[in-house]
């Protein structure tokens, strides 16, 4: 299948609410009312670019790691043998993707694109920037539940995504060095400081860690604030309804001071999969990360020695009631060409069939439509579907769940903490977040 690795998005941006479900589905937090105004009530696709249903279509992906672009390649090999319609791929590197997707969705935009279900959709959504497919949703909502129905529609009310799948963000490691070392898994945070010292004690990164692409360490933002405060908190924090000045995220950054000593240093000079591989070469114990990115990043070989365990609980009213999961699925930008074409496409995507075959070949992820069969699911996503099942909600991370322009604010105020987690950075950064938080919301 055609691929061309360096188009599409010439496009500001960045890149990353809540049901319980067996796939660990979120629904979508609100949307400001600020947005509102920006929304269309046309749920039609413009005849210009309704085009032919056969196609051919073109279909942005951030899918840009071998082993996802690998999975895509395939899914999309195999809708064009159910409908027909010829799909040439155009993939771009996953953080530039996002960086510039809201100038690519106002340009001259593919057919399909790959995006996030939840907020970061709704925002698109709300900005006129996408096309309404509830006449796809039509065809395939009884392959999916309220929770999936939730994430993917806008704040009108009108279905914009089609998902596909989601994933844990949780504490990885391999087996085979706990095995050896007697370590045992932590549920609770005064063990978790005792195991990441015992592991420096024995020569190992206690938790490999990079934030070089600026996203990565809003993970664990999250975690702290979901673990300290809560989810409601959590929420309503990325939504401006607390402000940042307020104590509960102060002693976020404080817990986060504490575990610094024992996070790979130089952080904001490295990207992910460099971490991640010190963590499948064993020289790190632990690496708190996303599942579609750490599992993904495995070698076949070293797979099965992957595990993973929920983060320890730190305030006893939360408990591991919450984690980040988020959600990830196909949309079409207003301005594409041949939109009746890509309905079709995405008609084959929310089959429970299609998700079966992409399961085939994606060994991280966990597939979010009723009835799909996935015998080949491996002990890592098995796991994922059952702790995320566990919690009470889901979030869908800190660059989905709050507006573009405020996650870039917090993505580089945490990288400065990173570079100096002091008293005196946390109060700084309070106030600039607070500050901003002010400008971007309109409060």
């Amino acid at each position: 299948m055609p691929d061309d690795s360096a188009q599409s998005p010439s496009l500001p941006l960045s890149r990353r609410s809540a049901l319980k479900g067996m796939a660990g589905l979120a629904a979508a937090a609100a949307v400001p009312t600020s947005l509102l105004a920006a929304c269309s009530s046309s749920s039609k696709t413009s005849n210009a670019n309704a085009g032919s249903a056969t196609g051919p279509v073109t279909f942005g992906s951030n899918y840009s790691d071998p082993a996802t672009k690998a999975a895509f390649a395939s899914l999309t090999t195999a809708a064009t043998a159910k409908t027909n319609v010829k799909v040439t791929v155009n993939t771009v590197d996953h953080d530039t993707f996002q960086n510039n997707i809201s100038n690519y969705l106002q340009g001259t935009p593919d057919s399909l694109a790959t995006w996030f279900a939840g907020y970061r959709l709704q925002f698109f959504a709300a900005q006129n920037l996408l096309t309404p497919i509830d006449d796809v949703w039509d065809k395939i909502g009884g392959n999916f539940n309220d929770a999936a129905k939730s994430l993917s529609k806008g704040i009108d009310g009108h279905y914009y995504m089609v998902p596909l799948y989601n994933y844990p963000w949780v504490v990885f490691y391999n087996k085979s060095v706990f095995a050896a070392k007697g370590y045992t898994i932590p549920t609770t945070w005064d063990d978790f400081m005792a195991l990441v010292k015992k592991m420096k004690a024995d020569g190992l990164v206690p938790l490999a860690f990079a934030e070089k692409d600026g996203w990565p360490a809003l993970g664990t933002f999250d975690i702290l604030n979901l673990r300290i405060n809560g989810y409601d908190y959590h929420m309503n924090l990325m939504q401006h309804k607390v402000p940042y000045t307020d104590p509960g995220v102060a002693a976020v950054f404080n817990q986060w001071r504490e575990v610094m000593p024992y996070m790979q240093n130089g952080a904001n000079g490295r990207i992910w999969q460099d971490s991640a591989k010190l963590l499948e070469n064993k020289q790190a114990g632990m690496m708190f990360q996303g599942s579609n990115q750490v599992a993904a990043n495995y070698s076949a070989a070293n797979l099965p020695d992957l595990d993973f365990f929920p983060y320890p609980a730190i305030n006893p009213d939360f408990g591991q009631d919450y984690m980040d999961a988020p959600a990830d699925g196909f949309m079409i930008p207003k301005k594409g060409k041949n939109q009746a074409a890509a309905k079709a496409i995405l008609e084959y995507i929310g089959s429970a069939d299609a998700e079966t075959d992409f399961l085939k070949t994606d060994h991280w992820d966990v597939g979010l439509a009723s009835g799909l069969v996935a015998p080949s699911y491996n002990d890592i996503q098995k796991k994922s579907a059952i702790e995320i099942a566990k919690c009470k909600n889901v979030s869908q991370f800190g660059d989905r769940d709050t507006v573009p322009d405020m996650a870039t604010a917090l993505e580089k105020l945490i990288q400065t903490f990173i570079d100096s987690p002091t008293a005196a950075t946390i109060a700084s950064i309070q106030k600039s977040a607070e500050d901003q938080a002010k400008t971007i919301f309109n409060t």
